[in-house]
């Protein structure tokens, strides 16, 4: 006796209206994941990081994407460009603040990016200049930020004027676990020389750092990696000092050759 197959009933494709809804929630939730655990983008204000990073009044903020990343390896170094919250002892100046709720305030951030929002007062971006253990002040004969009695070398340093000076501070120790950070715009930055009345509470706590800047993504007339030029090093590059090694690590092996031909 014949058993008849049960026919196969084919799979009705949803239509594009049921699934529309299903890939937004995916790209969504894909889009948070994202930017609250490898990358993130925000909004530059102000004009204390010009002309490094745009803000200046009048003109369209960057939008630079930031690495989460990195700092889950490594502490932040002089001459990184680092985006953090606002520490306790910083001053606020009653700037758009965020919804307790993570939600919305994910929104609010997001809306920011498009100028759909004000950007927080309490996410700032300035570049690391000293760190815990290092002893900073401002400034030598030639206008220079000395850290540990050597002066930086600073090519991003934004002065309007060529001949104005550096705002002058006294010498102040970094304690260990925390960063001395400023603004390029020099003159025109609020940062640790007087963030909080300066001193201790200028500083900013490592845990306090969300991430370092890497690229402007908008406008797209900005399009361009973030320099983290380290202002410490004088020398040449590790890879250029390690050329002298290489190359007579390289010669090594053709005058063994020949020196055993000698002796032969």
């Amino acid at each position: 006796m014949d058993v008849a197959e049960p026919e196969k009933k084919a799979k009705k494709k949803r239509p594009f209206w049921v699934e529309l809804p299903i890939l937004l929630g995916v790209a969504l939730v894909l889009t948070i994941l994202i930017q609250t655990f490898i990358a993130r983008v925000f909004v530059i204000p102000s004009e204390s990081m010009e002309r490094t990073l745009h803000g200046c009044p009048g003109c369209t903020g960057d939008r630079v994407l930031v690495d989460k990343i990195t700092y889950l390896f490594r502490d932040p170094s002089p001459g990184d460009v680092v985006v953090f919250e606002r520490p306790g002892t910083w001053d606020h100046f009653g700037g758009a603040s965020r919804s307790d709720n993570p939600i919305v305030s994910w929104f609010q951030d997001f809306g920011a990016q498009f100028g759909l929002a004000e950007p927080s007062e309490d996410d700032i971006v300035k570049r690391v200049i000293a760190v815990g253990g290092q002893t900073v002040e401002c400034c030598d004969e030639r206008n220079r930020v000395l850290v540990n009695g050597k002066p930086l070398d600073e090519p991003y340093v934004y002065l309007p004027d060529p001949g104005m000076e550096q705002s002058q501070f006294e010498p102040i120790t970094v304690p260990e676990g925390m960063l001395f950070v400023m603004g390029d715009n020099r003159n025109n930055s609020r940062d640790s020389r007087s963030q909080g009345g300066g001193g201790l509470n200028g500083m900013v706590p490592i845990d306090s750092v969300i991430g370092k800047a890497r690229t402007i993504i908008l406008p797209p007339s900005r399009w361009q990696g973030v320099g983290d030029h380290d202002p410490q090093a004088l020398s040449a590059p590790a890879w250029q000092a390690g050329i002298p090694a290489g190359v007579g690590l390289a010669l090594a092996f053709p005058v063994v050759a020949l020196g055993r031909r000698l002796r032969r």
